[in-house]
This record gives structure tokens, sequence and C-alpha cells, in this order.
């Protein structure tokens, strides 16, 4: 229509006919809709950008909430929503171990690969708290090491919960280490930190959010080495909402082998947009679609896992979308994973407080940490919840 209009303009600006307040009015309408045209296809552009995220984002949770058929995982998070950490210090380079053995190579191939397995050290460590506790569940939070809000909340709400259902339950944070700014002065507050609460483990590589494979495979390192006599651990972001109750009483009657269960994504296509935030180019990933993963917001696990983990580990291409990782870990494993019966246990999006449904499920997103220790306390309230 453009074009025709654009067309007749032409023809008529050849005929001195035509009144020139007529032409300039036309030339005038002529590009007012070149410029809207323009417009229109800059938005379209935009749209289909943001479409792109968040179809993605929706994918994971229509997934994993609903169990779609692989045909309907159009929306997945290859990660974590994980992943919601608070420092994003280092963005595309993986850590340069100092600790690494002589003659290793701790850098990944790729901006999308990591460096894992290499050798990291644990700088902060509670090496003997497990095997003084005796704890039957671990709670294991990977947070950011400037985020003491964080896990002051934790402390203060779920986290307070050491002993349910007469079982131990411990807690520990693991971080790595401060990005370069203001480096000496957080640490120094770290350390102080860890000598009040002593629940701090902390390792030799950068803490970033490309780095949270490197995280997690150390939190099944430090799993193995020092809390085997542990039953299970969960793996759980520090924005969370954890009822420990209905947890634990989950785990009474859960496997004590190759057990894990969360938020399961099955049939998730595999991101080839290299504007997304979770985008693997095929030569690092040629599959279409990734096996079963359970999302990395919250995860359960019996404690003969971690080891065998960190076995699949070894022959598992290190991508840097830590809970797509573990699934191919699993898959490599041959272990498969444990669907919840009542999807509503474990929640990606933040569900709107009630003390009703809070008292029901294992673990939400929430809004804010004031969102958290709110719903905490109200839960905790003497009287029926329903």
């Amino acid at each position: 229509m453009v074009e025709g209009t654009s067309k007749s303009g032409e023809r008529r600006l050849d005929n001195p006919e035509v009144p020139s307040d007529c032409r300039c009015s036309r030339l005038r309408i002529g590009f007012f809709i070149l410029v809207v045209s323009v417009m229109l296809v800059i938005c379209y552009m935009n749209l289909t950008e943001m479409a792109d995220i968040w179809s993605e984002t929706i994918q994971r949770i229509y997934n994993t909430t609903y169990n779609s058929p692989r045909v309907a995982a159009k929306f997945t998070k290859g990660a974590s929503p994980l992943e919601w950490t608070s420092a994003f210090i280092s963005e595309s380079k993986a850590t340069v171990s100092s600790s690494a053995l002589p003659g290793e190579q701790c850098t990944p191939e790729t901006t999308y690969l990591v460096a894992y397995p290499c050798k990291y050290h644990f700088t902060l460590n509670e090496s003997e708290r497990c095997q003084n506790e005796k704890p039957f569940l671990v709670l294991m939070v990977p947070v950011a090491p400037n985020n003491r809000e964080a896990r002051n909340a934790v402390r203060t709400t779920w986290g307070s919960e050491k002993m349910v259902m007469n079982k131990v339950v411990s807690l520990f944070f693991i971080l790595g280490q401060p990005g370069p700014e203001g480096r000496e002065e957080l640490q120094q507050k770290i350390l102080h930190e860890s000598e009040e609460h002593h629940d701090i483990i902390q390792s030799d590589f950068l803490d970033s959010y490309k780095n949270l494979t490197i995280k997690t495979m150390l939190i099944m390192d430090w799993l193995t080495t020092y809390c085997q006599n542990a039953s299970y651990a969960m793996k759980i972001d520090s924005d969370m909402f954890l009822n420990v109750d209905v947890l634990m009483n989950t785990l009474i009657h859960a496997p004590r082998e190759n057990y894990m269960t969360g938020l399961v994504a099955k049939g998730a296509i595999v991101l080839r947009n290299p504007n997304s935030k979770w985008y693997l180019p095929k030569d690092v990933f040629p599959e279409d679609f990734y096996p079963p993963y359970a999302l990395g917001l919250g995860y359960v696990l019996s404690l003969d896992l971690p080891e065998k983990l960190l076995e699949g580990s070894m022959h598992v291409t290190p991508v840097y979308i830590e809970d797509v990782f573990l699934g191919l870990c699993m898959r490599y494993m041959g272990i498969q994973y444990t669907s919840q019966a009542d999807q509503s246990l474990f929640n990606v999006f933040p569900v709107p407080y009630n003390r009703c449904r809070y008292s029901k499920l294992i673990a939400t997103t929430t809004n804010s940490l004031q969102h958290q220790v709110n719903s905490w306390k109200d839960l905790k309230k003497p009287g029926p919840a329903c």
C-alpha cells in the first residue's frame, strides 16, 4: 500500500496540473507512512527478542509444573533460573584456579563450557560438622559472597530448624571467591561471618553466574568428602521459601539410593538463539532436546548420588547450565529422576502467601527476602494452618 501510494505520488509529481500544496500533502503522508513502517519493523524485532526470552522461561515453568509432553516443550530455562544469587561478577569466563594441579589447565574451551573437572580447594571449611552432628538432612545453599542479607534471612527462617521429626538438619552456605572490586574487605567480612556462624564453605573459584556448574559440583565434592554419614541433601537457592516439615515427611518414606527429586523438566528444547541467556551452540551440545533434569532452584538427593554424579562429570561435556549438566551426569550414570505425584510441592512461580497453602508445599520462589521471612514467621505461629 505504501509502495502504491509512493508510485502514485511519483506519477503525479510530473503532472503540472496538480496543485503544489496537494503534492506537498501527499509527500508528508508518504513520509509519515515510511516512518511508521520503520518503527513497526524495529518494534517487531525487539518484541521477537523479548518473546524468545519469555518463551524460554515459560517453557521451563510449564514443562516442570505440568509435566507436559515433549512436543509442548517450547519454553525452557536451562538453569536455573538458577541461580538467582545476586552477584554476577564474571559473566563470560570461568575461573582459572590458583590450586590447579601442575600442568593442568583450568580454563574452558569456549564461553559455554566451564573449567570442570579441575582441582579446586576449600579455602573455608566446616569439615567436622557432619561427623559431629550426624545429620539426617543437609541443606546446601549456593549464594554470592556479597549476599550476607540472604544468608541472614535463611539463618533466621527455615535454616534455623535444627531438629525436625526428631532428626538433625544441618545448614551450609557454599561460596566462591569475590570479584576484584573490594575483594579484600569483603573477604575479611566473610571470615568474621564464618567465625560467628560456622556454616560457610568457600572454594577458590571465581563466584559468578557462568561458574554455577563449578559451584554445584563442589557441593557434590564436599558432600562426598565430608558428609557421607547423612541420608539426604537438598541444594536450594537462598531466595526460596522452604517448608522443612513437609520435606522431612516426604523423605521419611523416600528411597535411600539413586533418589533425586524436585521440579523435573522433561523434553526441554535446547535454545539456539545467541541472544538467549541459556544459549548453547550445536558444536557444544548437538542434541535438540535436553535429557530430564531437576531445576536448580531446589532439588533433593540421597547421599549415595554425589559420588556417582562426580564420576559422571568426568565423562560429560561441562556446560555452564548447572542443572542441565547434572541431568547429563544422571543420564550417563543411567539414573532416573523421581517425579513427585503432587506437582505443587515445588514451585518456580512465587506462590501468594496463604497459611494453609504454604503448610502443604515443600518449596517456592519468593518475591523478596521480606516475603520469605514474613511467610515463615506466620506459618510458625501456633494453631492450625487450615
